[in-house]
């Protein structure tokens, strides 16, 4: 299986690299077999990248061991789920299921657009194949998951124990469904450009092809913020870690995108602005894949330091070069249809969204980028920690909330003062009355004041929207107002499932505005010692120690109460693998977790007489943050769920009797 997954790779290498130039030749000539052939290049690829992917699982399943890659990351007390995970948990194996994905991207483009067969699909081919050529080519010559050792090994050194988690599973996976999901609409946007086809048929081909990455993108950043927060021990869930922030930059420029492409679509402009964005945007999931694997960034997340970071950083450079030569050479073809006629427009909620993640993505990359700037230069590392993150990012992030609630109130071209006194006149309300009741229930920090305050005003224009929308319905149906919400809904996916992702991240932010209440203590305790925090009072009652196959088990069971009442006992441990050579250590952190806060506790240590270390976090409305996952889940599930039959083939849109007087110039 090894030889056959290793030529599988190598012929997929080959296929990409014909591929490549057929869609290219066929792009430029429109000669319908080239086309054609660049098609079947794209099938071809993804078969026998399925092929390598298979064989690769297979050896992991049957633990052969002989196979280099195989002994690194697995053992024979590996349990099979995370045998299967193991797949991804090295260099060489997460750089197949790069590729893989990617083909994978290709052969289902190539089978919906065979009834578009032309110049734009033929240059997207060859886009697609030329990326695929690449991965493929690093894998075959550089980092072959199918090399072989010269012995068979009695057992593998097994999966690094971090890794074995539920939310490790599915987290990276996801993280590069969205990393190189976003070549499609990257392919596509070049190949506009290169067949000049300029209108906005390339936009709507890939709307769903640009939504589906940004959403894997971001809830894989979320899953792997539960993973830290469970299992690294440091008490949070988001550290600006620098790979962390290699994920978080694309989805940043991505999230711009999304928004952007909407005034192009609706009003024809801002078509030069949306090019250099999915330029960025795709460049930099190249670019967090070079910092992952490169070694010039520190992180628990990264991969050693190997010879294949300055083969990413030239890909990285020949993108922007070579794209931004194209956009430079078409800036002609781009022009808008329409200019900006009012400040206080949608168009320019749209314009100032799209600057604000501009510039948190500057700041994540400099904050990212400066230690290693720094010791270039100087010769010291200069390190750059969250208070400057916090510092910078905080502002923005209240600005982009801001801005999700005010952007569905404004009309496009021009908002009048009577329309802005009519729809803002309640969210603010209700806004400003929730910081009064909050300053009165003794909450002082202003960004937190202002953070649900901004909640508050956000999910009253949500509901509004909902609202007016049901009404209006219901108006000229006759039917029901939970029957009118329903049908508005599923006519209008695309408007008010985006509203539902829009009340996720209301949520994401209420459980990011709790870290403003943290609190922490460090304690030292003895059997029948206890240590107090906020409400809670925790009484150690002693350790227990138990050995299995692969690990030693220590715990501390801690009693917890809270305002005298006996919530029960938590059991946070560590967990020393003592079969691994370096005697590696795992956090087991114990969560008494409700909808308000969690009671987070860590054991540090162990001293004589059965001392225990503890580190006792309380770390308020962490719960929101999980739950505005799945209602981001849920709005995208809506905004992409297919219509049935013509309806909503259309431009989607709000009733009538919702758009008169907002969606035009009054």
């Amino acid at each position: 299986m090894a030889d056959l997954g290793s030529f599988a790779v190598m012929m997929a290498f080959a296929v990409a690299l014909y591929t490549l130039v057929t869609g290219a030749v066929g792009g430029k000539t429109r000669r319908h077999e080239m086309i054609v052939s660049a098609e079947n290049g794209l099938i071809a690829a993804f078969g026998l990248l399925l092929i390598a992917s298979v064989a690769l699982g297979y050896l992991f399943v049957v633990k052969d061991f002989q196979v280099r890659y195989v002994a690194m990351h697995s053992s024979w007390d590996l349990p099979f789920p995370y045998s299967v995970a193991a797949f991804w948990s090295g260099m060489e194996g997460s750089l197949l299921l790069w590729a893989f994905i990617l083909s994978a991207y290709g052969f289902i483009i190539t089978l919906i657009n065979r009834r578009r067969r032309g110049a734009l699909t033929s240059y997207s081919h060859a886009i697609l194949a030329g990326v695929t050529a690449f991965f493929t080519g690093v894998i075959s010559f550089y980092e072959n998951p199918f090399a072989r050792l010269d012995f068979v090994p009695a057992d593998g050194q097994g999966l690094n124990p971090l890794l074995i988690h539920p939310a490790m599973a599915i987290h990276p996976p996801m993280l590069y469904l969205g990393y190189v999901g976003f070549a499609v609409p990257f392919a596509f946007a070049m190949a506009a450009l290169l067949s000049r086809e300029m209108e906005e048929g390339w936009i709507r081909v890939t709307r769903r092809w640009t939504l589906f990455p940004w959403f894997c993108l971001g809830i894989g950043q979320l899953l792997g913020g539960k993973w830290a927060y469970v299992v690294l021990g440091w008490g949070g869930y988001w550290g600006w870690d620098p790979v962390e922030n290699s994920a978080l930059m694309p989805w940043l420029t991505g999230t711009a995108f999304v928004h952007s492409v909407m005034i192009q679509e609706k009003k024809g402009m801002l078509k030069v602005w949306n090019m250099v964005l999915i330029i960025l945007t795709f460049a930099l999931c190249i670019y967090g894949t070079f910092l992952t694997r490169s070694g010039v960034v520190s992180s628990v997340h990264a991969f050693a330091q190997s010879e294949i970071g300055p083969l990413f950083f030239g890909f990285v450079v020949l993108t922007i070069l070579a794209s931004g030569y194209l956009l430079w050479d078409r800036r002609g073809l781009l022009r808008s249809r329409n200019v900006f006629e009012s400040p206080v427009s949608r168009e320019s909620g749209f314009l100032l969204n799209n600057l604000m993640f501009l510039g948190a993505t500057f700041a994540v990359f400099w904050g990212t980028m400066f230690p290693v700037l720094s010791e270039a230069v100087t010769g010291s590392k200069i390190t750059v920690s969250a208070p400057y993150f916090n510092k910078i990012m905080v502002p923005i992030g209240l600005v982009l909330m801001a801005l999700t609630g005010i952007g569905p109130l404004l009309a496009w071209r021009h908002t009048s003062g009577k329309s802005l006194i009519r729809h803002f006149s309640v969210p603010l309300l209700v806004g400003l009355a929730a910081v009064v009741g909050l300053l009165t229930g003794g909450v002082r920090d202003a960004s937190a004041l202002i953070s649900l305050g901004l909640c508050a005003f956000v999910t009253v224009t949500i509901v509004s929207e909902f609202h007016r929308g049901a009404l209006a319905r219901r108006s000229s149906s006759g039917e029901s107002y939970l029957a009118a919400l329903k049908t508005l809904t599923l006519r209008n996916k695309r408007r008010y499932g985006g509203y539902v992702v829009h009340f996720g991240v209301v949520l994401l932010f209420l459980g990011f505005t709790g870290a403003a209440f943290n609190a922490e203590v460090d304690a030292k305790l003895r059997p029948g010692e206890s240590v107090q925090i906020r409400d809670y009072v925790l009484t150690y009652k002693g350790q227990t120690q138990e050995q299995n196959e692969s690990a030693i088990d220590v715990r501390a069971w801690v009693g917890v109460q809270k305002d005298g009442q006996t919530l029960g006992t938590i059991k946070p441990g560590i967990l020393i693998y003592y079969k691994r050579p370096d005697q590696q250590r795992a956090t087991e952190v114990a969560i008494h977790s409700t909808l308000r806060e969690d009671l987070y506790a860590i054991l540090e240590g162990q001293g004589d007489d059965g001392i225990a270390f503890l580190r006792i976090h309380v770390n308020p409305l962490v719960a929101w943050v999980w739950i505005g996952g799945f209602v981001m889940t849920f709005g995208m599930i809506v905004v992409m769920w297919p219509d049935r039959g013509t309806e909503g083939r259309g431009r989607e849109e709000a009733p009538a009797e919702v758009r008169r007087g907002r969606e035009v110039k009054v």
